[in-house]
């Protein structure tokens, strides 16, 4: 097949090579001339993606994908168009639609009849339908559904291992018609592999959810689970807080049984799905208040970490100290700061009078600087007087007082350090009771 994909970047690309590699003819679409060059010269414009840069070279030496600004003249050329341009969502969860509905209108301006259209990018209900059909018939002169399919599959995987996450998972898709959705599950069969291991706890392979609508529920569904879930763990570990019980030995005897199954509390919920997409099914359902409570609840949870680390000050006062925040990525190992909980961190401990530096092992101190935070480098021996764990980075398990001289108080916010190695400093774990 001629495929077209809309946005190369950590979504898009890699599915442009997932395609690519299984032998169909690609072109990636973007609006970034940078993009477009390191893609055609067969580099990864970002780093991080486990098996993409091997991946891409191959695929662009073989003349299976290429990159492009030019999106209508692609599409034209295209037997499936799969968008995976972002939608953001502001703090309200009022989505701005501008870029999509750019590559929609590029898309429609090079659509031909018997085209498929996939939108692949989280959107609220109804939007395929109500929103994207019309534009794309108005755009190409065709109707939706007898002259173009038209379908919405959203992505499933985390950055750092995709091409896992695209064999391990069902592939959802939803069409605005039954010929849609059925056109839309045989294109996704044959540009996916999947895992199908007797053990995997459900079938494998692509699920016809059979309109659009479900398939964009599914999504905001399951993301808004997790938020929703991780909002309860962290209610849990501050109470526990209270009555000094471990939350963690807690959660452990509930999920032995099997119709329990509690997250983990922390410092943050950071990233591109999970604190966006609960505000984007609440501008579907605003009458969803245990939605909107879950999410209060973990947007404050940075603010509760610096409390607790201002208890453990002798005056209970955090102006003048030097405190250093470390992690700047919202996930371990994840070169990222999508709503990572470093800047709510940061800016609760200013607001209490706290001189911040900020450390990170992925970033250099030019990266943390541009971030408008003052970089500090774990043992580099400058002193501090209390430290936080923003982020779960692999190198923080082994942390010690001795990296970070002076250190007298520490708040783990994702229970990583050894308890062992902190003897003699004041560190307080989320929920640990402590």
């Amino acid at each position: 097949m001629q495929i077209c994909v809309f946005a190369l970047g950590k979504i898009g690309l890699p599915l442009a090579v997932q395609f690519a590699g299984l032998g169909h003819t690609v072109t990636g679409v973007d609006i970034s001339q940078r993009v477009v060059d390191l893609v055609n010269a067969g580099e990864a414009p970002f780093p991080g993606e486990t098996g993409l840069d091997e991946a891409l070279k191959q695929v662009v030496a073989d003349d299976r994908l290429t990159a492009t600004l030019d999106g209508s003249a692609a599409v034209a050329g295209a037997d499936a168009v799969v968008v995976v341009v972002p939608l953001v969502v502001d703090r309200d969860g009022v989505p701005d639609f501008g870029p999509l509905d750019a590559a929609t209108g590029a898309v429609a301006a090079g659509l031909r009849p018997g085209t498929l259209v996939s939108y692949e990018t989280t959107l609220p209900v109804g939007t395929t339908r109500d929103r994207f059909a019309p534009m794309l018939a108005a755009g190409s002169g065709l109707a939706a559904g007898s002259d173009f399919h038209l379908v919405f599959s959203p992505e499933r995987v985390s950055s750092g291992r995709i091409f896992a996450d695209l064999k391990r998972y069902p592939k959802l898709v939803g069409g605005i018609d039954e010929a849609s959705a059925e056109r839309g599950v045989t294109f996704y069969q044959q540009v996916l592999e999947f895992d199908d291991r007797a053990d995997l706890p459900r079938p494998n392979g692509v699920w016809n959810l059979g309109s659009c609508e479900a398939s964009e529920l599914a999504k905001l569904a399951e993301t808004t689970y997790r938020d929703v879930n991780i909002g309860l763990a962290n209610t849990f570990a501050r109470y526990a807080d209270r009555i000094g019980v471990d939350v963690a030995a807690v959660i452990e005897a509930c999920n032995s049984q099997p119709f329990s199954h509690i997250h983990q509390p922390g410092i943050a919920v950071g990233g591109h799905c999970i604190p966006v997409y609960p505000r984007m099914y609440l501008w579907n359902d605003p009458e969803a208040e245990v939605v909107r409570v879950a999410r209060e609840a973990n947007a404050a949870m940075p603010a509760y970490a610096v409390e607790l680390l201002a208890r453990e000050q002798p005056d209970g006062d955090l102006n003048g100290k030097r405190v250093a925040v470390l992690g700047i990525a919202y996930r371990g190992g994840v070169k990222e700061t999508a709503f990572s909980g470093v800047f709510p961190t940061v800016e609760a401990l200013k607001a209490r009078g706290a001189d911040v530096v900020v450390a990170d092992p992925m970033y250099t101190d030019e990266e943390i600087a541009a971030l408008g935070f003052t970089p500090y480098l774990v043992g580099s021996g400058e002193p501090v007087d209390a430290a936080v764990i923003q982020t779960d980075h692999v190198e923080y398990r082994t942390l010690t007082p001795a990296d970070l001289p002076g250190v007298a108080a520490l708040v783990d916010g994702r229970r990583v350090t050894d308890p062992a190695a902190w003897s003699g400093v004041r560190r307080r774990v989320i929920g640990a009771g402590n």
